[in-house]
């Protein structure tokens, strides 16, 4: 894609949501880092019902620690891979107290040691905790890049990078959340909406899904003529 039509892509973005941000709830960078770690595999209105009860008694990792597991996978169960997610958790708490105050670090090697934490979820925190211009490429970011012909690649890793070099200086720091809304709530994977798309002039994709035909449905007691 072009220079000037990448900045005219993410110029629209950015008009019809100034300041994106994670649809997680969070008040903390140690809550926003238990919801990502949670999120995989799940949605987001799945791992705030669950965090909302959670952090209402323990939003700390000394506090977390304090449950137990099978306390903790209590509130937790209503999530994909919660066991598993439990015990990622704990020991992540675990860390943070030991080895860093009980704080969330801000540097990638440190949050990639934690258990459970890959690379998304590092740039996810960099990002939204830490406001370093990190893309974290999920299954929406990857669609998008890939059907934008934006950062075309056939792995997170690949999409990513070329993503660094693709997206304007001055739209990098938010790119990430405009990309994953995007993806996830118009270019959708089975059935994207580009007839109410913003950038459909801008992208290669095809066939363009048109829009759904309205029915008109009349009252049961109106006879037809």
């Amino acid at each position: 894609m072009k220079l000037e039509h990448r900045v005219e892509l993410f110029t629209r973005l950015q008009n019809a949501n100034p300041h994106p941000t994670t649809e997680l709830k969070y008040s903390s960078p140690f809550e926003l880092l238990v919801a990502v770690l949670l999120s995989a595999q799940s949605t987001d209105l799945g791992v705030n019902k669950a965090t909302s009860k959670l952090f209402a008694i323990a939003n700390t990792p000394a506090d977390i620690l304090s449950l137990g597991l099978d306390n903790l996978m209590e509130y937790l169960k209503t999530i994909n891979l919660y066991r598993t997610k439990a015990k990622n958790l704990l020991a992540t708490c675990q860390i943070l107290i030991t080895q860093h105050q009980g704080k969330v670090p801000s540097n990638r090697l440190a949050l990639e040691a934690l258990p459970g934490v890959g690379r998304k979820t590092a740039n996810v925190m960099l990002n939204t905790a830490f406001g370093e211009s990190t893309i974290a490429v999920d299954t929406h970011i990857f669609r998008v890049s890939n059907r934008l012909k934006l950062a075309p690649g056939s792995t997170v890793n690949i999409v990513e990078q070329k993503l660094l070099k693709a997206v304007p200086a001055q739209f990098q720091k938010n790119a990430h959340h405009w990309l994953l809304l995007h993806g996830r709530y118009i270019c959708k994977a089975r059935h994207p909406e580009c007839w109410r798309c913003p950038l459909a002039d801008l992208c290669p994709f095809k066939p363009k899904t048109p829009a759904p035909e309205v029915q008109i449905k009349y009252p049961k007691n109106l006879s037809s003529k």
